[in-house]
């Protein structure tokens, strides 16, 4: 279906147009990978974000541009106070590039672009052709409509991660979110077109902005977990169920460690969070804790268990996609960005109630040997870096 935009626009046909990138902030995760390729589609644009890490600083080769929070002493609330990112964000001026693509889970889809008509610059005298096409055009990759304003409002009234002030948390997102809400819907009106990041993110969009969207799965590495067909894990060797992430709420870890408790299913937890000693406490003998772990411990983790566990409801899920590259089925709610790359009997099985009962039920019929491990190699390769450079490019070509 061919995009629909909000204007009437079409991209200068410039050999180089100018361009320029917006996130939200830059400090980890699978939303900066996404900006990271679109450096490595556009290296000399220039990055506005509200904040960055010194990592991901070097990472986009010192192309960042930040605003005052970059200096904001309280480094735990910058993400929590949404007025200070809507203030520079619609205040930055983007007018003279050709191009400019917000990745935005928050406010950065904000950004305010001035864009005047032809006609309304149109000198009786001068010759259409010396008339300078209208820009810049605004894209924006939507990682979700923002968690807080509407899908995981309630998660995050329950456990605002604020500790002792909790409760002042709660009080100022109940007082303050109808106005919020008034302007994120507001801000995603400003794209003149808007790619999302899976079918279930797209549903989102159209159902909370009342917007039509492109999917553009997001840039998976593949191979980080490659190996030889003759060194993946046999399904003899692949030894536990593995689950990975940050211990909050909506991951719903616990549905994992529950499940192969009440089994006596090994099972490995990889990550840490505000739920974590939680976890402990549930678990049974058969559940092995390892922390934050290093890269190459993640790889193995991953590469040797049975199944990797995915109980939450995310917008995609990166580290599922990962968990197939490197041969591994998934085991998943229905629901979400799973629902693009769950394949029953090809990449994994769904479980269709969001409990551990209903998750044992799968487990206890889970084997290993029904799955081929290069089948799910080759699955995940629809959600390679190389495709989503090639889909990015051939959108804004469409276009």
């Amino acid at each position: 279906m061919k995009p629909t935009p909000t204007t009437n626009y079409q991209l200068p046909t410039t050999a180089n147009p100018k361009v320029a990138i917006v996130h939200d902030w830059l400090v980890g995760g699978g939303a900066e990978k996404v900006v990271l390729e679109l450096h490595h589609l556009y290296p000399d644009a220039p990055i506005y974000t509200s904040y960055c890490t010194p990592e991901w600083r070097k990472k986009l080769d010192y192309k960042v541009v930040t605003g005052p929070l970059q200096a904001w002493p309280f480094s735990r609330l910058r993400k929590y106070i949404p007025f200070l990112r809507i203030w520079w964000f619609t205040s930055l001026n983007l007018d003279n590039y050709d191009l400019v693509i917000s990745s935005s889970g928050a406010e950065a889809k904000g950004i305010k672009v001035r864009r005047q008509e032809i006609g309304d610059r149109r000198s009786k005298t001068a010759p259409k052709s010396q008339l300078p096409a209208p820009k810049p055009l605004h894209i924006n990759y939507c990682h979700a409509p923002t968690h807080y304003y509407w899908s995981r409002y309630d998660s995050y009234l329950e456990s605002p991660g604020f500790g002792a002030f909790d409760w002042l948390a709660r009080f100022g997102l109940k007082l303050l979110v109808a106005p919020l809400r008034k302007w994120d819907y507001r801000a995603a009106q400003r794209p003149d077109y808007i790619m999302a990041n899976s079918t279930h993110t797209q549903a989102q969009i159209k159902n909370y902005y009342d917007r039509d969207s492109t999917v553009i799965f997001p840039p998976i590495d593949t191979s980080r977990f490659e190996a030889p067909s003759s060194q993946l894990p046999t399904p003899k060797l692949r030894s536990s169920f593995v689950i990975t992430g940050r211990h909050v709420p909506y991951k719903r870890v616990d549905i994992a460690v529950q499940a192969c408790t009440d089994l006596g299913l090994d099972l490995v937890v990889i990550g840490d969070g505000p739920e974590h000693q939680k976890l402990k406490a549930m678990a049974g003998p058969s559940v092995k804790f390892l922390g934050y772990t290093t890269d190459q411990q993640l790889e193995d983790a991953i590469r040797s268990s049975k199944a990797f566990l995915f109980p939450g409801v995310d917008d995609f899920g990166l580290v599922a996609v990962e968990a197939m590259a490197a041969g591994t089925p998934v085991i998943a709610y229905r629901a979400g960005g799973a629902l693009d790359y769950v394949i029953p009997g090809i990449t994994g099985e769904f479980f269709d109630e969001q409990t551990a009962e209903s998750l044992a039920v799968v487990l206890k019929k889970f084997d290993a040997h029904d799955y081929a491990s290069g089948d799910i190699k080759r699955s995940a390769e629809k959600f390679s870096i190389d495709n989503f450079n090639k889909s990015v490019t051939k959108f804004i070509k469409s276009i």
